[in-house]
């Protein structure tokens, strides 16, 4: 029998050849991989973000094959620059992996950053990145956007009797979590053995569906302050009340069947904005914004008291119970 190749097997040249002819081409690329640096055409101001997964802390390789961290890698770009109000444009990568990975492994990273960027932000795609050895496998990603000409949404500009927006889910993939956990600890999962809900949730948490074209819509609909949800939604709403400088009182009855784990999960991208006028189709009001006079973050009225959502330096132990969120 032979032997699976791995990156060790292949000289970065072959690696990077692997990669490239995965991951598709920018609609606004003048130059794309192979040189030292990719040009992009742009209409506007240029923004600009990163997130890094890194294994244990951020995913667990026996849950997320190559596709979903490849997809999750770009999903959670993606809706960064979504929460400024700008068009996705491009992808840089860059992948630290231990020798024993299997080339494999790493040509489905990229279809799932290829097809990502299909499905989310059609013609963006990965102009470039780098490569190197490490004893951690370790996806970083840097993702760009064109504001078009807007100017770009900030956190900062609630103002008291707007409506509080969100479009996409909440606490969905902070269930999911809890049933990799649960269900398949040590193992990949088995999504046969769960039902549609549970898979729903699954799914989610390893592969997640930000709203991405929203973004763009909300911009286009005036909206005062947006941003995404990535830690919880009580802690990001609390982060964008004291940007603002004003107090955010969401309504539990419009927070889905589990408020509680609404409030308190994270990984679900969601997109959280405000409005002065209509909530523009995709979005549903949860809240509203009020004089900041105490708390930044009311439930029902009264000061929230829950889970506050996902920190790193404060939830991650380095031991097998944490991963993801």
């Amino acid at each position: 029998m032979h032997s699976e190749t791995t990156v060790g097997d292949l000289s970065e040249k072959q690696i990077l050849a692997r990669i490239a002819e995965r991951t598709g081409s920018a609609d606004q690329a003048l130059v794309g991989p192979g040189d030292d640096a990719a040009v992009l055409r742009v209409s506007g101001s240029l923004v600009a973000t990163t997130d890094t997964l890194i294994e244990g802390p951020d995913f667990r390789s026996e849950w997320s094959d190559g596709y979903s961290l490849g997809w999750k890698s770009a999903a959670v770009n993606l809706s960064d620059v979504a929460a400024m109000g700008a068009r996705p444009t491009a992808l840089l990568v860059a992948l630290a992996m231990p020798n024993a990975t299997p080339i494999a492994y790493v040509e489905r990273i990229a279809d799932g950053l290829r097809e990502a960027c299909e499905q989310l932000a059609p013609g963006c795609a990965v102009v470039g990145g780098d490569l190197t050895q490490s004893d951690v496998l370790t996806v970083a990603v840097t993702a760009l956007g064109d504001m078009g000409g807007r100017a770009p949404v900030l956190r900062s500009g609630a103002r008291p009797g707007d409506t509080v927006a969100l479009a996409g889910d909440m606490g969905v993939a902070a269930r999911g979590l809890e049933i990799l956990f649960d269900r398949f600890d040590g193992s990949a999962p088995d999504l046969s053995l769960l039902d549609d809900a549970e898979r729903y949730a699954v799914e989610r948490q390893l592969r997640p569906l930000p709203p991405v074209a929203l973004g763009l819509a909300a911009a286009d609909a005036g909206a005062h302050a947006m941003m995404d949800v990535s830690d919880g939604l009580a802690l990001d709403a609390t982060r964008l009340a004291d940007a603002s400088g004003v107090t955010l009182d969401l309504d539990s009855s419009l927070l889905g069947p589990d408020p509680r784990r609404a409030l308190g999960g994270g990984e679900d991208h969601a997109l959280l904005a405000v409005f002065a006028g209509d909530v523009p189709d995709g979005f549903r009001a949860i809240g509203r914004v009020l004089e900041r006079a105490g708390d930044a973050l009311l439930v029902d009225g009264a000061p929230f008291a829950g889970r506050a959502g996902w920190d790193p330096y404060r939830d991650w132990t380095g031991s097998s119970g944490s991963a993801g969120q």
